[in-house]
């Protein structure tokens, strides 16, 4: 009679599982979709449609992430019967879909589990993906076409929206760059341990010798930064002086001080107004050069984070994080974690989850130990 005892290996799923829900939050996960579904809901939302965006964006991502808790905890119920009932009907058929589920079941937990170690300022936030080719000439933009090819196909098994920002296809084989955003929760905190050199070593197909050509790759990965549609600037940062307006050669053009000077304080940026009439006008025009300005420097200050992000990436020799050998032995092999697949097709495929677990494992370590 068929005995089928799952229970240790489910319990064990269970506490897991658990521990992982703590972390999750659902019940602050459900008070921000009731939030955002308020937001989403006022009949003046698409007044802006910047905003509106943002807000359906994150209620879409925060059900998404709601329904994967949910969904995991129902189908751990589900096996639950799903084994009593293969031993009830004594049914192989029920007791090896029972086995394949419990597969299941672990391997998505594991990669729920991978998620709460994004922890990072800008983990949550979507991923902008650049990818260059480096030293190698045709293999080497041949190679990068390959990695975008992978990722795309990576986001795709995971339904995640992807937009192609950019693209510049070299005038032999494959492309010199491109550039893409993969929109999802944490996508910046998943993707962003793939940056770095990427090596490939195989027969060239370029080539008449039928030699061994390697070639690289870079992969660089930023977060997208939401853009800031107005600065409010508090009060107590500006210094506001009033003087009389003046026209060429310092003459007098009127009789009141309706020309306006603000210093905001915290970066010493100054702006001075007086082509309107009354002082209201010139310091209603300079607020909103000041907010300009103020803008600026802030994209400016994001752009210098998101380098740093980034990172200096080579793409050569000495600078490698993962090769794939496409001849004799095939294999990829993270040269940090030391993950590897026999498999490189899959993974060109769009199979990388078992090399972003680790990877995301692999980072967190330091801070552990």
């Amino acid at each position: 009679m068929l005995e089928l005892d799952l229970s240790a290996d489910i319990q064990a799923l269970r506490h897991t599982f658990g521990d992982i829900s703590e972390v999750v939050d659902v019940a602050r996960l459900r008070d921000e979709i009731a939030r955002l579904s308020e937001e989403a809901g006022a009949p003046d939302l698409w007044d802006d449609t910047e905003n509106a965006q943002k807000v359906t964006s994150a209620l879409s991502h925060r059900q998404s992430e709601l329904a994967r808790v949910t969904g995991i905890a129902q189908r751990l119920d589900d096996l639950e019967v799903l084994v009593d009932l293969a031993n009830e009907m004594g049914d192989e058929d029920s007791a090896q879909e029972a086995r394949t589920e419990l597969a299941a079941l672990t391997e998505m937990i594991n990669q729920l589990e991978v998620q709460t170690l994004l922890d990072g300022e800008y983990d949550e936030r979507s991923a902008i993906v650049t990818i260059r080719s480096g030293a190698g000439g045709d293999d080497a933009t041949d190679f990068a076409e390959m990695l975008m090819r992978m990722y795309l196909r990576w986001a795709e098994r995971h339904k995640y929206p992807v937009k192609v920002m950019d693209t510049s296809y070299a005038e032999g084989a494959g492309i010199k760059s491109a550039t893409f955003e993969i929109d999802a929760p944490y996508a910046f905190g998943t993707v962003s341990v793939e940056a770095g050199t990427h090596r490939l070593a195989r027969i060239s197909p370029f080539g008449s010798a039928d030699k061994r050509q390697t070639s690289f790759a870079a992969v660089e990965v930023i977060p997208l930064m939401e853009e800031a549609t107005e600065v409010d600037i508090p009060e107590n940062d500006i210094r506001v002086d009033v003087f009389r307006s003046s026209g060429p050669g310092g003459q007098s053009v009127n009789t009141t001080d309706s020309a306006v000077r603000l210093t905001h304080l915290p970066t010493g940026i100054v702006v001075s107004m007086q082509n309107e009439k009354s002082q209201i006008q010139n310091r209603a025009a300079a607020m909103r050069v000041l907010q300009t300005r103020l803008l600026l420097l802030q994209k400016e200050q994001e752009a210098a984070k998101k380098k740093e992000l980034a990172g200096n990436i080579t793409a050569s020799w000495g600078d490698q994080m993962r090769s794939y050998f496409l001849y004799g032995q095939q294999l990829v092999k993270d040269l940090r974690t030391g993950y590897e697949s026999g498999n490189p097709m899959a993974v060109f495929d769009g199979d990388l989850d078992g090399f972003i677990s680790a990877g995301i494992r692999w980072r967190k370590r330091p801070e552990e130990d």
